[in-house]
């Protein structure tokens, strides 16, 4: 019989990880890379973390491809988007190869924040809840180590991560959830949507840069 599932996604891990195994294979259908790789449970919710993102020099369209996704995204039933935020400060870094008297040099870092707190939040609220029968967690942050080893030993329900860095599987993470099962090129590719689809506000239409 299968089990109930809450699908747990964080969404830039994801994002990387496709771009190094199958770069065209952005246009994701998330639910059915689970159902490919965990045919015994029943999605009952998907919760993609992610945040929004800005136009770069050369690319002003990242934003509009990532909204593009995220409709496609919320065609699936039961798919929620829940937003962190990016932060951006001077800091000062060391220089790799030193210029003449020059050791350090200060640099604008910009860092994503609020994705792995939002999915660890989430996961104990809804394990705390009893509102799976098992999790499902699609990283290779083992910043997820601790959330998951509670649920798994403290709250009694498996955990299973789908590793969408597949050359890279974090050791932590193997040795604290249920099982750890890469997500191939193979699945990538057999599991994206269709080139167009539809919701309430109309036509959704993969992004050319991604064909």
């Amino acid at each position: 019989m299968a089990q109930k599932a809450i699908v747990y996604v964080d969404g830039f891990n994801l994002y990387y990880g496709i771009k190094k195994t199958s770069p065209k294979s952005k246009w994701l259908n998330i639910a059915c890379v689970v159902e490919k790789l965990l045919p015994r449970v029943e999605i009952v919710g998907i919760k993609y973390f992610t945040a929004p993102v800005s136009g770069r020099p050369g690319d002003k369209d990242m934003p509009t491809r990532q909204q593009t996704y995220l409709r496609a995204l919320k065609t699936l039933p039961g798919m929620e988007i829940i937003y962190g935020h990016f932060l951006a400060h001077t800091v000062s870094m060391r220089l790799a190869t030193p210029l003449a008297g020059q050791d350090y040099a200060r640099v604008i870092k910009v860092e994503e924040k609020g994705s792995d707190v939002n999915l660890a939040s989430h996961l104990l609220l809804d394990a705390f809840y009893k509102r799976f029968e098992v999790a499902v967690v699609i990283s290779n942050d083992s910043d997820l180590v601790t959330p998951i080893r509670m649920v798994q030993e403290q709250m009694g329900f498996n955990v299973f991560v789908l590793n969408p860095h597949p050359k890279h599987g974090s050791h932590q993470l193997r040795r604290f959830a249920k099982a750890v099962k890469p997500i191939r090129k193979g699945v990538l590719q057999s599991c994206q949507f269709p080139d167009t689809l539809h919701d309430g506000r109309g036509k959704i239409t993969k992004p050319s840069k991604w064909k």
